[in-house]
C-alpha cells in the first residue's frame, strides 16, 4: 500500500502538507478520496465524522440509492475497511453484512478508511446498472458516483458534507457542484478540489466525472449548461455532441416554462468502449441538477445524439418529479432499508412521457413520429400483466415478485401519462393537460415539502376535476387495462394494422432477445412474433445464441451482434449457433430484410372544425 497524503479539510490550501489533522467540527462530515495514489485499481477513502459521543455506532455503504429501483449493494466493492482512532491506532470493527460495519469505542474514533474498486470492469457479474455506477482508470478517468465511494454513520446523514478529492492535476472535475477551494502540491503534480454540501443525499445526488478536458458550456434563459464527454478511442469530442444538445434542451426549457428555475446543469457522458472490459449497462440516471449518461463509443454519431436526445430529455424532466414532486419516501431516502413510493407512473411514467411530447409540442419530430413512439410503448407494455395494479408494483418493486416488472414503468408508465393528459383535456374542453397538473403539484409541494404516498391522488382529484378519481381507480389503483383505442378516438386517432422493416433483433425499441446476467447468454424472448427474417432462420422462444457467422456473442458484446446485423445485405448467407433444448443446432438462412405486422396510429380525416381535431391540437401543440 502507498503511503496516502490526506488533504486537510478545513483548509484546503494547505494540501502539500504531510501530516493529517483532525476533523474537531462534530456537525461536519469530511470525506477525503485519493485519486492519484490508485493501487491495483483501487481508490483510498477516508471518512472522518467529527467528534462522537455515543459509544458505539455503524458505517453504511448504500444498499439501494435513489432513481435506481433496484438492490446494488455497493458495500461489494469496498475492502480493508478500518475505523481509526485519534492516536492512529486501529478500533474495534466488525462487518454486520455487505454494506455496513459496527464500530466499537466511537467516541475515541477519529475516521474510517478503506480501498474501492470500481463496477465497470466487473459489472456484468455484479449487475450494478453503469450510469449508477463507478469507474477507476488511472491517470484518465475516473466515474464518481459518490454513492459507491463515500458512506454515512448511523444518525449523521443530515449532517453537512466536505468533500476534498485529490486528483492528477491534468484531470478535470464535471460536476454540477461549485468548488470552494482549490490547491496543488508543491511540485504541481496533483490538484485538490474541494466541494461542501448540506447533507449526505446532496452527496449522492452529485457525481463529478474526472477526465482530461472535453468540456463546454451554453446559457439556456437563465439557466447554465455544463456538458463534459469521455471516449477512452477519441471517436467523439463534446464538439459532436453539443449542438443537438444545445437544440434539445433549449425545447425542453421552452416546453417547462416557468416550472423549471434551475441555476446550472450538467450532463456528464461517458462513452464505453464494448471490445474492451467496460461498462456494458447503458442508459442515465438523473440528480437534481445533473444526469451521468454511459453509451457505447462505437455508435454512429447520428444515432448517438438521437439517443441522447431520448435519454437526456428524460433525465432532465426528472427535475420535475420526484425531484420537485415527491413523496416521504423519496424525500428521506433509507439508503439500507428502503421504502418505496406507489407513484413509479408519476416519477418515470410522467418523466418518460414529457419526454416524448416536448418533442412534438417543440417541434422536434412530427405527429406520426410521437404515434409511433406511443405504439411501440403500447406493444411493448403488452408483454406485462396488464391487470397489475401501478400502485402496488412501485411499492413493491423492490420484491423479487415484481422487479422484472420495472421496465414496463417506462412503457405503460408513460402511457397512464398520455392517457391522463388526454382525459385532462377533454375535462377542460383543451385548457388543461397534464403539465399544468405538474405545475400546480410543483407549487403545492415542491423539492423541500414532501407528501404522504396516500394524500398524491385526492391532491390531483382537488387540484382538476372529480372524475379524475374515477381514471384513478380503474386504470392506476385498479385492474383494469387502458383502453387506448377510446382515449385516442377521442383524438382524432386511430389504430390501423399494417406490415413494417425492422432490425434482425429490435423492432424499434422493443427486443427479440434478452440476456442472463449469471451465465452472460443471449437467448430468444418468450410471448413475442418474431419478425419475417428470425421466422425463415427458424429460430424459437428459448433458443441460447451461441454464435453469428463464425463469432462468439454473449450480454457482454450483444451491441456487436446488434450493430454487426444492420450491416447485412439482401442475399448474405447468415449462420446461427443455437442451443435448444441442452442440444446445439446450426440455423441457416439467406438473409432478407426482416418485416413484421404492427398495429399503426394515423389521424383520421375530419374537418378542422372537428371537437376532436381541436383537442388534439390542444394536446399536442398549444
Amino acid at each position: 500500500m502507498k503511503k496516502i497524503i490526506y488533504a486537510v479539510a478545513a483548509i484546503a490550501t494547505l494540501v502539500g502538507c504531510k501530516s493529517t489533522q483532525q476533523n474537531t467540527n462534530s456537525d461536519l462530515v469530511v470525506a477525503n478520496l485519493d485519486l492519484v495514489n490508485v493501487d491495483d485499481d483501487k481508490v483510498m477513502v477516508s471518512v472522518d465524522p467529527g467528534k462522537f459521543t455515543t459509544e458505539e455506532t455503524t458505517f453504511y455503504i448504500p444498499k439501494t440509492v435513489p432513481g435506481t429501483y433496484s438492490t446494488d449493494n455497493y458495500g461489494q466493492f469496498i475492502e480493508g475497511v478500518k475505523a481509526i482512532d485519534y492516536k492512529g491506532n486501529e478500533l474495534s470493527i466488525t462487518k454486520l453484512d455487505d454494506n455496513s460495519w459496527k464500530i466499537s469505542n466511537a467516541t475515541a474514533l477519529d475516521k474510517v478508511t478503506y480501498w474501492v474498486s470500481d463496477s465497470y470492469d466487473i459489472e456484468g457479474e455484479e449487475g450494478v446498472f453503469s450510469p449508477a455506477g463507478t469507474n477507476i482508470k488511472a491517470g484518465e478517468n475516473f466515474m464518481l458516483n459518490l454513492h459507491g465511494f463515500v458512506g454515512y454513520f448511523d444518525g449523521m446523514s443530515e449532517k453537512p458534507y466536505q468533500l476534498v478529492i485529490k486528483h492528477p492535476k491534468d484531470l478535470i472535475a464535471g460536476t454540477s457542484l461549485k468548488k470552494v477551494a482549490v490547491g496543488t502540491d508543491e511540485e504541481q503534480t496533483y490538484a485538490t478540489d474541494q466541494f461542501n454540501v448540506n447533507r449526505y443525499f446532496e452527496v449522492t445526488d452529485h457525481p463529478i466525472m474526472y477526465s482530461t478536458p472535453d468540456t463546454t458550456s451554453f446559457q439556456l434563459q437563465g439557466m447554465k449548461v455544463k456538458l463534459q464527454v469521455y471516449s477512452p478511442n477519441k471517436a467523439y469530442s463534446v464538439e459532436d455532441i453539443a449542438p443537438k444538445m444545445k437544440e434539445m434542451m433549449q425545447a425542453q426549457k421552452a416546453f417547462l416554462g416557468e416550472i423549471d428555475n434551475t441555476d446550472v446543469y450538467a450532463v456528464l457522458l461517458y462513452l464505453s468502449d464494448v471490445n474492451g472490459k467496460d461498462a456494458q449497462g447503458f442508459g442515465a440516471l438523473e440528480h437534481h441538477t445533473s444526469t451521468t449518461v454511459v453509451l457505447p463509443e462505437s455508435m454512429p454519431l447520428e444515432r448517438l445524439n438521437e439517443t441522447m436526445k431520448d435519454v437526456v430529455s428524460h433525465e432532465f424532466f426528472h427535475i420535475i418529479t420526484p425531484l420537485s414532486v415527491h413523496s416521504n419516501e423519496v424525500h428521506y431516502f433509507d439508503y439500507n432499508d428502503p421504502e418505496m413510493s406507489q407513484h413509479l407512473w408519476m416519477y418515470e411514467g410522467v418523466t418518460e412521457y414529457f419526454a416524448n411530447l416536448f418533442q412534438v409540442k417543440e417541434g422536434l419530430i412530427d405527429h406520426q413520429a410521437f404515434y409511433d413512439r406511443m405504439s411501440e410503448k403500447i406493444t411493448s407494455s403488452k408483454q406485462f400483466d396488464d391487470t397489475m395494479p401501478f400502485t402496488v408494483m412501485s411499492e413493491n418493486i423492490l420484491d423479487e415478485e415484481y422487479e422484472s416488472s420495472y421496465y414496463n414503468v417506462y412503457q405503460k408508465g408513460a402511457l397512464i401519462g398520455m392517457s391522463l393528459d388526454i382525459r385532462l383535456r377533454e375535462l377542460s374542453n383543451g385548457e388543461m393537460g397534464i403539465l399544468d397538473l405538474m405545475k400546480k403539484l410543483s407549487n403545492k409541494y415542491g423539492k423541500d415539502k414532501p407528501f404522504e404516498d396516500e394524500e398524491l391522488i385526492p391532491a390531483i382529484v382537488e387540484l382538476t376535476y372529480p372524475e379524475i378519481q374515477s381514471f384513478f381507480d380503474t386504470y392506476i389503483t385498479g385492474t383494469t387495462p387502458i383502453p387506448y383505442g377510446d382515449f385516442f378516438a377521442k383524438v382524432g386517432v386511430e389504430e390501423t394494422a399494417s406490415e413494417v422493416q425492422t432490425g434482425v433483433f429490435l423492432k424499434g425499441q422493443q427486443p427479440y432477445i434478452d440476456g442472463n446476467p449469471q451465465t452472460k447468454e443471449l437467448f430468444f424472448r418468450e410471448g413475442i412474433a418474431f419478425n419475417s427474417f428470425l421466422n425463415e432462420l427458424g429460430a424459437e422462444p428459448k433458443d441460447v445464441i451461441k454464435s453469428v457467422n463464425g463469432t462468439d456473442y454473449n450480454i457482454e458484446n450483444v451491441y456487436g451482434l446488434i450493430m454487426g446485423s444492420r450491416g447485412w445485405k439482401e442475399g448474405d448467407q447468415v449462420t446461427m449457433i443455437i442451443k435448444r433444448d441442452g442440444e446445439e443446432k446450426i440455423l441457416e438462412a439467406t438473409y432478407k430484410t426482416p418485416t413484421d405486422k404492427e398495429t399503426k396510429l394515423q389521424e383520421m380525416e375530419l374537418s378542422s372544425d372537428d371537437q376532436r381535431v381541436k383537442l388534439r391540437k390542444a394536446w399536442l401543440e398549444n
